[in-house]
C-alpha cells in the first residue's frame, strides 16, 4: 500500500497535537516514526488508521481518499504497547481470529506457521493470562501478521518488555517485515531501534515532522540540530563556536579545523556524537582535557561524562573502562567526525562532506 498524507494536521480544542505535514510512505517497507514522548507519533498513527479524523488535510491509500473513513472499514492491523489479546480465547484462537473472519481455509496450518515464527507454538492451548509479557506480545504480533493487512501499525510494541526480550523480538520483527508485503509503520522513542530496523525513518518533535528518508541517510545527515538531538542516544554533544579562517573557534579558544561553506554564518554550533570521542590520541586529533563527572557501564560500553573548557561532554567508549570521579582525563576528537550547524540550527557540514 502507498499511504500518502497531504497537509495533515490535528487539533484538540485549542491545542495543536500535529502541525501540517506531507508524507508519502515507501510501499511495502518499514517506516520508523522516531521521537520523544508527545512528539506526535501516536496522533499520526491514529490518523493513518482512521481512529481519528484530521482537522485538516487528506489521507490517501493507493490513490483513494480515505480521510475520515473509520478504522473498521479499512484493512489495517495494529499492535500497541499493551498486550491486547482476547482473554477468554486460547493463543491458537487469538491468532486464528482474523483468518476465520476472512473465511480462509487451512487455518490450523497457518496458525502453526505463525506460532513457530514467533516461538510460541508450545503455548497454543493456553490462555493469554497464563503467558509472560513477552509471550503475550508475541501473540498480539502473530494475530496482526495473520491479518495480512496492507498497512501494519505498531505503536512502541516492545516498550513494556525487558531489555533481553526487546532485543530478541526486534531481530525477529526485522526478518518478518522483510519477508512480508505490508507497509509497516513502527513508532519508537529509541534511536538504536530505528537503526536496527532500517528502512526509512520519519523524525518527529513537538508535533512536527522534521525529516523523512532512508534511516542511514537521516542518521548520517540530520538536517538540523533538532533532528540530530532526536536521532542520538546519548544526545549529541553541542558546542558553541564562531567561524574562523581555518575552521571554527570554540568558546574556550580552541580551534577546530573544519572546512566551512561560503554560506556559513559567524555563529555556529559544533555537534559531536558520543562514540566519536575517544581516550586514545590519533594524528590530527583535537585534545579536550577535563575532569570525570560521571562514569557508567551499560552493556559492553562505558559512558563517561567529562567537564571540559568547552562544556560537559559525554563519550561512549567501547569496552569496560574504569574512571575515578574527579580524575583528569583527556578526550580526543577527529575534526572530520564533527557536524557543523549554522545560527538557525540547520546542517552546514556533516562527516564525509570533506
Amino acid at each position: 500500500m502507498e499511504l500518502s498524507l497531504q497537509g495533515l494536521s490535528h487539533k484538540v480544542g485549542a491545542a495543536t497535537h500535529l502541525y501540517p505535514l506531507d508524507l508519502t510512505l515507501v510501499p511495502r517497507a518499514v517506516t520508523v516514526l522516531l521521537g520523544a514522548t508527545q512528539a506526535g507519533k501516536t496522533t499520526l498513527m491514529r490518523l493513518m488508521a482512521g481512529l481519528d479524523t484530521p482537522s485538516a488535510g487528506r489521507v490517501t491509500a493507493d490513490g483513494k481518499d480515505v480521510t475520515g473513513v473509520p478504522v473498521r472499514e479499512r484493512n489495517v492491523a495494529m499492535v500497541y504497547q499493551q498486550f491486547i489479546n482476547y482473554p477468554s480465547m486460547t493463543v491458537a484462537d487469538n491468532i486464528a481470529s482474523p483468518l476465520k473472519l476472512r473465511g480462509e481455509t487451512n487455518v490450523a496450518q497457518r496458525v502453526q506457521q505463525l506460532a513457530e515464527k514467533l516461538h510460541i507454538e508450545p503455548f497454543l492451548k493456553r490462555l493469554p493470562a497464563e503467558l509472560s509479557g513477552g509471550q503475550q506480545q508475541r501473540v498480539a504480533l502473530a494475530r496482526a501478521l495473520a491479518k495480512q493487512a496492507p498497512l501494519m501499525l505498531l505503536d512502541e510494541p516492545l516498550v513494556n518488555l525487558d531489555y533481553k526480550l526487546r532485543e530478541e523480538l526486534r531481530e525477529e520483527l526485522t526478518q518478518l517485515f522483510a519477508s512480508g508485503d505490508s507497509t509497516v509503520v513502527y513508532a519508537t522513542t529509541e534511536p538504536t531501534e530505528a537503526l536496527l530496523l532500517g528502512g526509512h525513518t520519519a523524525v518527529m518533535d513537538a508535533g512536527e515532522l522534521l525529516q523523512y528518508g532512508p534511516t542511514a541517510e537521516v542518521f548520517r545527515r540530520p538536517k538540523s540540530i533538532r533532528v540530530a538531538r532526536a536521532f542520538s542516544d546519548p544526545p549529541m554533544n553541542l558546542l558553541a563556536g564562531n567561524a574562523a579562517s581555518l575552521g571554527v573557534t570554540l568558546a574556550s579558544g580552541l580551534a577546530l579545523s573544519v572546512p566551512l561553506p561560503e554560506r556559513a554564518t559567524r555563529s555556529l554550533t559544533i555537534g559531536v556524537r558520543a562514540p566519536a570521542l575517544r581516550v586514545e590520541r590519533r594524528d590530527g586529533d583535537l585534545a579536550l582535557p577535563g575532569q570525570v563527572e560521571l562514569a557508567e557501564i551499560s552493556g559492553s560500553d562505558t559512558f563517561v561524562h567529562v567537564a571540559t573548557a568547552v562544556g560537559e561532554l559525554v563519550a561512549q567508549l567501547t569496552g569496560v573502562h574504569q574512571f575515578e570521579l574527579g580524575s583528569a582525563v583527556t578526550l580526543y576528537l577527529d575534526p572530520a567526525q564533527a557536524y557543523v550547524f549554522d545560527a538557525n540550527g540547520d546542517l552546514l557540514v556533516a562527516p564525509g562532506d570533506r
